[in-house]
């Protein structure tokens, strides 16, 4: 397969749209490759590199030199490219509802690749072609600069369906093009771009884009309204007309990327202080909308002290806000509410992205710590109270466990839990003293957390990450700061837990040990809950010593 793409944009290889059809390209070659074929040839036509002059509309190539133009540049090779290749690929950017003019040229002189009889094959007429050109392929990619690519690109697809033929040729039309150079909105845009290249695949296994992946291809990639304030802050340039500062102008873009469906029920005062350059701005969010203020007051939600250039690189992608918050490379005062549901006031948001997020939250198996803690405790009361009733009821209990939980996923800490219950409960029906078994069952619940603490996941993380975006949260330094220090705490809890148990178990309260002994675990319970808010706002203070 060879695969000719003639690169329309005066950019060159910088160009937005270029990286759509990178994209695509990649694509095909991988739908090649998965059914057993070659990679496809590929060669690219950089029109801002050819040496290409106007038409002179004097039909030498009709009547005095058949198929060959007077004008001696480049345009003969490229007749002779475009005779290679199976598929062609047009790559450009819309440039006042059309081509770029260099593109224009060159779809002019293939005047040569026609012969001048008058074609009836055509209601408003044409000529036929000098060559056959049955089985080859013709793909538009483009971006434009407006929001939405419906209805600005009239004029490319009537010249389109004019030599080609209505249908006879894919199209994938994207507004918003400016924003794939933007390395702050990567997260979309690549959204974007794996969908290019999974149009590439289709089109190489079914020679056209499914209608599902095209209705895709179509939607914006943000809304109109934060479109275009970025695209007016973008400019540095103040209503008046005048330059402005660039963290301000950066300060706008990031205020238009707020989410106001996110709306908490009351207004967010952020505070981007940029403690390198002396500059502080207010973002206020608000139900309608975000607005900016230059003005720095005491009255803010929350406040974010921070180098103008790490904000920047964390914006980019150049480095992990919870890595940088970690390194102390900035800092948080006020509510830190506003720094965990920052992805929901500021999130990348599209259908796509929404689709990602109810697949974890509604479909993906998701861990239940009930799973582990239920065999357990089920365990240390009804043993408790009664040995062999109890350990009966506690293996009963750790058989049931997967049936109930059945659309959870198990971790290795619930398959552990089951087996040692399990093996605790089965030791105390083959008679080994109650008091020896319990305080061996705390002892190894102990060992279970206390060891996960040197493990890459703490115990606690593969439950409660369910509340932090799922998998994400595991890459998040803070995040899992704070499961190790509570995992810990919970480990040195159960393996002082025997001492005294076994102690009491000397005594007439013996058999209440299994309601003693939850007591403690319900104030850890509280402790966690307050300590999974403290600790990272803690931290984003800039004063952690753990």
């Amino acid at each position: 397969m060879n695969i000719l793409i003639i690169n329309g944009s005066p950019k060159a290889s910088k160009s937005n749209t270029y990286r759509l059809t990178n994209a695509f390209l990649e694509g095909i070659a991988s739908a090649q490759i998965k059914q057993g074929n070659a990679a496809p040839t590929t060669e690219t036509l950089e029109i801002s590199r050819i040496d290409l002059k106007p038409c002179l509309g004097c039909f030498t190539c009709w009547s005095k030199t058949p198929g060959r133009c007077c004008i001696d540049d480049d345009m003969s090779q490229i007749i002779e490219k475009l005779l290679w290749a199976d598929i062609t690929i047009w790559s450009f950017p819309l440039y006042y509802f059309n081509l770029p003019g260099q593109l224009k040229t060159l779809i002019d002189r293939q005047l040569p690749m026609n012969l001048p009889f008058m074609s009836s094959d055509s209601e408003s007429g044409g000529h036929p072609s000098r060559y056959d050109l049955s089985g080859k392929k013709t793909v538009i990619i483009s971006t434009c600069g407006f929001y939405t690519a419906t209805d600005n690109y009239g004029s490319v697809t009537a010249m389109f369906d004019h030599f080609c033929g209505a249908g006879n040729y894919t199209a994938i039309f994207c507004g918003q093009g400016e924003l794939f150079r933007v390395k702050e909105l990567s997260a979309r845009t690549d959204e974007y771009l794996s969908l290019v290249k999974q149009a590439g695949e289709d089109y190489s296994n079914y020679g056209q884009i499914s209608p599902d992946l095209q209705a895709q291809l179509n939607e914006d990639l943000f809304p109109r309204s934060t479109f275009e304030a970025m695209a007016d802050a973008s400019w540095g340039l103040a209503q008046s007309g005048e330059k402005e500062d660039e963290s301000l102008s950066f300060t706008r873009q990031m205020a238009a990327l707020y989410n106001k469906a996110n709306y908490p029920g009351y207004d967010i005062i952020l505070e981007m202080n940029y403690t390198d350059i002396g500059k502080t701005y207010q973002i206020t969010l608000g139900k309608d909308g975000s607005t900016i203020s230059q003005q720095s007051s005491s009255h803010y939600t929350t406040r974010i002290n921070t180098p103008y250039s790490v904000w920047r690189a964390i914006s980019k992608g150049e480095m992990a806000g919870a890595d940088a918050l970690m390194k102390r490379l900035y800092q948080v005062e006020g509510d830190f509410e506003v720094m965990i549901h920052w992805d929901e006031y500021f999130g990348l948001t599209s259908k796509l992205s929404n689709q990602a997020n109810c697949s974890y939250s509604e479909t993906a198996a998701r861990t239940n710590m009930n799973m582990l803690l239920i065999p357990w405790i089920a365990f240390w009361i009804a043993a408790a109270i009664h040995n062999i009733a109890g350990s009966l009821f506690s293996i009963g209990i750790c058989l049931l466990m997967p049936l109930v939980f059945f659309k959870n996923q198990a971790t290795l800490y619930d398959r552990l839990s089951g087996l040692a219950v399990g093996s605790c409960a089965i030791a105390l029906l083959a008679g080994i003293r109650p008091d020896l078994i319990l305080p061996l069952s705390y002892l190894l619940f102990g060992l279970m957390w206390s060891i996960s603490c040197f493990t890459q996941i703490p115990l606690t993380a593969h439950y409660s990450m369910n509340n932090y975006n799922g998998q994400a949260a595991l890459n998040n330094p803070i995040f899992m700061k704070t499961n190790r220090i509570l995992t810990a705490a919970w480990g040195v809890l159960y393996l002082l837990t025997p001492i005294w148990t076994y102690w009491i178990l000397q005594t007439a309260m013996a058999s209440y040990i299994g309601a003693i002994n939850s007591i403690l675990p319900a104030l850890m319970g509280i402790f966690t809950a307050w300590f999974q808010k403290w600790y990272p706002k803690y931290v984003a203070s800039g004063k952690s010593i753990l």
